[in-house]
């Protein structure tokens, strides 16, 4: 098991010219680069029209762009700070959705602003890892090694992702289970209590069962057997792996697409875009789309241990991993592999609200880069 131990350091006061300096310009390049390509791919899912999502993917990202510098050069020790305050706020702003939330495609997720949709499950994601953080950042090793001593962490991520299941979306409330997983991992948590919760879990499937939605256990049953009902349930799946085969290792060429661009393959400018852009770039395409991404993640994790402060360790670990699982299980989906879940692909698909929440987490994690030798303390 590896374990980050929290120690001494000095404090520099950063002036805005050294923070600039100690940006890393090849880590924006690539978050730039990624959103380039969601604008072309929406570009081409509209037939050539850059009205129908292009335009405002691209004035999206570049408000999100201005948030993400705005949190680049915040003093990080207002994330450390408020870390608990953003936490609650959203955890309101969760039991707000069960009262007078707005409904999508059957599900109640938003929060309508009128002039923007907000989804609070994806601010959940950086409030419970700055929340985490915090926590850990000021609790003993000792602790730690003990049930009472990891309750807290434990009842900060249940809470909000019973909430989350309730909508119901149980891809986004995995995501922050997962997320605080490998955050308790990190901080030492011993791996007994892994196995023990893995037993537990396991053995309570049949019950979790009789709990899910309908449309849940047709995802299930789907993933296992897609031709059990190939023009419903099956069909997105089945569509996707068709249009994934078909543009072989070049692809058809931009805007050549024949199931996506003859409507056959269904949610082409959000969950499935990956799928279209393997049909029109083939396995090079994607495999570029891949590698991009797994550049970003090893800049992160490389950040994180750069970063001699316990709390910008376990924040940037924590938002790198979400960011891992947005990425795994999108095309991971798409190919497939496991139900669909509707996890869209970040700074390609569209969307709003996902947008905001990666390029704040990107700000946030490099604001930690950025601060590396900054001692925080435990406030």
């Amino acid at each position: 098991m590896y374990k980050f131990y929290k120690t001494g350091f000095r404090n520099p006061n950063l002036s805005l010219k050294e923070k600039i300096y100690n940006l890393n310009f090849s880590y924006l390049f690539f978050i730039f680069l990624l959103a380039a390509v969601g604008v072309m791919m929406l570009y081409s899912a509209a037939n050539g029209n850059w009205q129908t999502w292009a335009i405002k993917h691209a004035l999206r990202f570049a408000l999100s762009a201005v948030i993400m510098f705005a949190l680049i050069f915040t003093d990080i020790k207002f994330f450390l700070r408020y870390a608990y305050y953003f936490y609650f706020a959203t955890l309101l702003l969760l039991i707000a959705v069960e009262i007078y939330g707005a409904v999508g495609k059957g599900a109640t997720r938003w929060i309508d602003l009128g002039f923007f949709r907000l989804q609070p499950s994806e601010l959940m994601k950086i409030a419970l890892v700055l929340a985490l953080a915090k926590y850990f950042n000021a609790t003993p090793v000792s602790s730690i090694e003990t049930i009472s001593g990891i309750i807290p962490a434990l009842l900060m991520a249940f809470v909000p992702a019973a909430l989350i299941m309730m909508q119901p979306d149980l891809g986004t409330a995995l995501m922050l289970i997962f997320t605080t997983a490998v955050i308790l991992f990190t901080v030492g948590v011993q791996i007994w209590k892994f196995a023990a919760v893995g037993v537990g879990v396991t053995a309570l499937l049949p019950v979790a069962w009789m709990f899910l939605h309908d449309y849940q256990k047709q995802r299930v049953l789907t993933f296992l057997n897609p031709e059990r009902d190939p023009l419903g349930a099956g069909y997105h799946i089945m569509q996707s792996k068709i249009a994934l085969g078909s543009g072989g290792i070049f692809g058809k060429g931009f805007m050549n697409g024949t199931q996506s661009h003859l409507n056959f393959l269904p949610e082409k400018h959000t969950d499935f875009i990956f799928t279209m852009l393997s049909e029109e770039f083939g396995i090079i395409g994607a495999v570029m789309v891949v590698v991009i991404n797994f550049l970003i993640l090893l800049y992160s994790y490389a950040f994180a241990m750069k970063t001699t402060s316990y709390f910008g360790k376990l924040t940037i670990i924590g938002l790198a991993t979400n960011y891992f699982l947005y990425i795994f299980i999108n095309i991971s989906m798409v190919l497939g592999l496991i139900p669909v879940v509707g996890v869209p692909l970040p700074l390609i698909s569209y969307g709003g609200t996902v947008m905001l929440s990666v390029m704040a987490s990107f700000g946030i994690i490099l604001a930690m880069y950025v601060n590396r030798e900054t001692n925080l303390g435990k406030d």
